[in-house]
């Protein structure tokens, strides 16, 4: 078992974020659970990287003198898995939002699909979606997007090393993508409908890798707790 000394000296810990739990509720709930089983009046904690709550998977998470690593591992390669929905769009570009546009998927082969990854190869721009807690003029951009007000977004120039079609049933699209830093899979599946001279959704998202940390070693939030005050 930990102890405060190792918390406060300096932990990583890998964690398999739930869905619907922001990445700063699981911060929260671990800092108050170290403090209050270790008997900890103040510790530093801090995460390597948000998910969105309709995200699941890996979440690394920093204590005390750690936290100053963050910024590195922040910086790493990122391994996603998930499901893209071909046919219909969403203003979030995902399940946050109710669908907005449908269009035609009878020109879709497989092979287009696979063919059309390559397009995503490489250095790329990418606007971020207007649902996302980018700021500008000192607010979040999906504030704007749920006042119905307009913004002007920049796009951004991201890396995806690998873009892989794991699997195709009808217009669902299973998928492994290996990207850079500030990358957003939403945008990507965005992207991708268009390409198809079509619309898509984000509907499933997992991380799964971080750098050389892996979901595989992650615990749930319950189990690090549990392992908290167990001998």
């Amino acid at each position: 078992m930990k102890t405060a000394d190792d918390f406060l000296s300096g932990q990583v810990l890998l964690i398999d974020k739930p869905l619907n739990w922001t990445s700063f509720q699981v911060v929260n709930k671990l800092r108050w659970e170290i403090r209050h089983a270790l008997n900890i009046k103040k510790i530093k904690v801090g995460h390597a990287g948000t998910l969105d709550p309709l995200a699941t998977g890996l979440l690394v998470i920093c204590t005390g003198k750690m936290t100053k690593q963050i910024n590195t591992f922040q910086g790493q390669e990122k391994e996603y898995t998930g499901t893209f929905v071909l046919g219909s769009t969403t203003p979030s570009y995902d399940l946050e939002t109710e669908i907005d546009k449908t269009f035609p998927t009878n020109h879709i082969s497989e092979k287009l699909i696979h063919d059309t990854t390559q397009q995503f190869i490489g250095d790329i721009e990418q606007y971020p979606p207007v649902f996302s807690a980018i700021k500008k003029d000192g607010k979040r951009l999906y504030e704007f997007a749920r006042a119905g007000e307009e913004v002007e977004i920049k796009p951004r120039t991201v890396t995806i090393s690998e873009f892989e079609i794991t699997n195709i049933d009808g217009n669902t699209i299973d998928f492994r993508v290996v990207c850079s830093k500030g990358t957003y899979i939403r945008s990507l599946a965005h992207d991708f409908g268009k390409a198809l001279n079509s619309g898509a959704h984000l509907s499933v998202l997992r991380r799964t890798k971080i750098g050389d940390f892996s979901v595989k070693n992650a615990l749930t939030p319950e189990s690090f707790i549990t392992g908290l005050t167990t001998k």
